[in-house]
């Protein structure tokens, strides 16, 4: 692998890649640039090991994603089921996500890259397509409160795993 760097993503994260892209130097375009989002503070580094393995010769570059499993469900206006929709072929994004160099940059170059929700629909907009790796469901997100319990939970464990 050429080189790594690890982009933490913040707030307004397309802006703040784009800003990182943009203030780097020294860096190829097929250089493999990381970008982990830090609401994710429970990802295990067997997942990072298979990112990088199986990214290695890719191209373009890929996420970390897992297989939906759960049922989802379309709301209308008045929160209710409007529908349920179907889950086969769907994951659910993870990060860290990876990408070769010149790819961001030319996907954070784009007019109105700045809405993307994350790297990898970025990357889409190129007409790109991102390879999915297998994550781990200890990957949360922390978006709700109790998330925050979980994620101690888990990284308590993988403490005591350690020792």
């Amino acid at each position: 692998m050429s080189f790594l760097r690890l982009l933490p993503r913040l707030s307004n994260a397309a802006e703040t890649v784009k800003k990182a892209l943009a203030a780097m130097v020294d860096v190829q375009s097929s250089d493999w640039i990381v970008v982990h989002d830090a609401a994710r503070p429970c990802v295990d580094g067997a997942a990072l090991s298979r990112l990088q393995r199986e990214l290695a010769d890719d191209p373009i570059g890929g996420i970390l994603a897992i297989p939906v499993v759960s049922a989802l469900k379309r709301a209308d206006d008045g929160g209710r089921i409007a529908r349920t929709e179907p889950r086969e072929g769907l994951w659910q994004a993870q990060t860290p996500q990876m990408f070769r160099y010149g790819v961001l940059r030319e996907a954070f170059a784009r007019p109105g890259a700045e809405l993307a929700v994350d790297e990898a629909q970025a990357v889409e907009a190129l007409g790109a397509r991102p390879r999915l790796i297998a994550g781990n469901s200890n990957n949360l997100k922390i978006s709700y409160s109790d998330d925050l319990l979980l994620a101690a939970a888990i990284l308590a464990a993988e403490r005591g795993a350690k020792t």
